[in-house]
């Protein structure tokens, strides 16, 4: 099973001097990855993190639409909807180690917003079901992102 690597945003790149260019055809210009292609890193291919944020985005909503016993687009659809979006929000900060900015980013919203979500969420946690829930989903993006220390600040 392929585990993959959150990249972080980078600053822009200087051009580089002509005895520096990689010699590959696909690195393309100033040593990126031709354009559609997957970038690898040490440790398996890196996925961009509004990429990550969409898989954790959907794992939870399938995840959600699994453990509900009434049909997740009801006259509360707005609610759910915001459950769901918060705890993508939290799994990609908590597990992830992505920034509030980047998170916010991906999702279309304010890093203040992220933060809220994640305190919304860490609240709820009390509830032993809503931890076994959100603990499901841990495991579930651990899994598929691995535990390689995706996203890390260092």
């Amino acid at each position: 099973m392929h585990q993959f690597l959150v990249q972080h945003a980078r600053p822009p790149c200087r051009p580089v001097s002509a005895e520096a260019a990689p010699e590959t055809k696909s690195a393309g210009r100033l040593g990126r990855p031709a354009p559609g292609r997957a970038m690898d890193g040490p440790d398996g291919p890196v996925v961009p993190p509004d990429i990550a944020c969409r898989i954790v985005r959907h794992l939870v909503l399938e995840m959600t639409a699994l453990a509900s016993d009434r049909p997740l687009w009801r006259r509360d659809g707005r609610r759910s909807t915001s459950h769901v979006r918060q705890v993508a929000m939290y799994i990609c900060h908590v597990v992830l180690s992505l920034p509030l900015a980047e998170i916010g980013a991906a999702f279309g919203r304010d890093r203040t917003t992220v933060g809220h979500a994640c305190h919304r969420v860490e609240d709820r946690r009390d509830d032993a079901s809503f931890d076994a829930f959100v603990a499901s989903i841990e495991r579930a993006v651990l899994a598929v992102f691995g535990p390689s220390g995706i996203g890390s600040h260092a």
